[in-house]
């Protein structure tokens, strides 16, 4: 292995990814991809678009999927601290339904690969993030599908969300602790819960 890390995650095909930092008084370098060394951790995955998007405090992006054209993803934070999730929709999977997390942040430099067959999104714990992401396919306007964030069957525990679930994705009432209001998109707050899911 050189210089990128790759360890394997409770749910089958989601890995996190560690670059080796080099840094001194002036700074630091890392690479943050390389394909030899992903291909050596069994990651043949090929990317085809890369997109970036900056997010406020409070922000709840997902949880997102491509229903005909889905696309794995290779998600980072550059700026900033988010929760990122990934929640399994192959049918044929041991843990079909159940959902990873993991913290991702300008300080710890983690990357986290997302296959296909997954629900995606994250939510923003710092007053700003800058969200990086590689997918390996491109995206297809009107094949967007998505779930509730807040699904109790699914139970994805979001840090520092408090608020009650209504029966609906609705961010009415939910907050993060110091007071935030939860922030998604319309759209967001009318996605169906994980019964009601495209399956995979």
């Amino acid at each position: 292995m050189g210089q990128i890390k790759v360890t394997k995650c409770p749910i089958e095909g989601l890995c996190i990814i560690e670059p080796a930092v080099h840094g001194d008084d002036r700074g630091y370098f890392m690479e943050t991809y390389n394909q030899k060394d992903m291909e050596e951790a069994g990651l043949t995955m090929n990317f085809v678009q890369d997109n970036q998007s900056c997010s406020t405090k409070g922000v709840l992006r997902g949880l997102h999927y491509q229903k005909h054209f889905p696309q794995g993803k290779l998600v980072r934070v550059i700026k900033g601290k988010v929760f990122d999730v990934a929640v399994d929709l192959r049918t044929h999977s041991e843990t079909y339904g159940k959902w990873f997390g993991v913290e991702l942040s300008e300080e710890n430099k983690k990357q986290f690969y997302i296959p296909q067959g997954f629900a995606h999104g994250f939510l923003v714990l710092s007053d700003v993030a800058e969200f990086c992401y590689k997918c390996t396919d491109f995206y297809h306007p009107g094949d967007e599908g998505g779930m509730a964030w807040n699904d109790p069957e699914i139970g994805i525990e979001w840090p520092e969300v408090t608020g009650e679930y209504k029966g609906t994705a609705s961010a009415e009432g939910y907050c993060l602790k110091d007071g935030t209001p939860l922030n998604l998109s319309e759209k967001d707050q009318k996605w169906d819960g994980f019964k009601d899911t495209f399956k995979f």
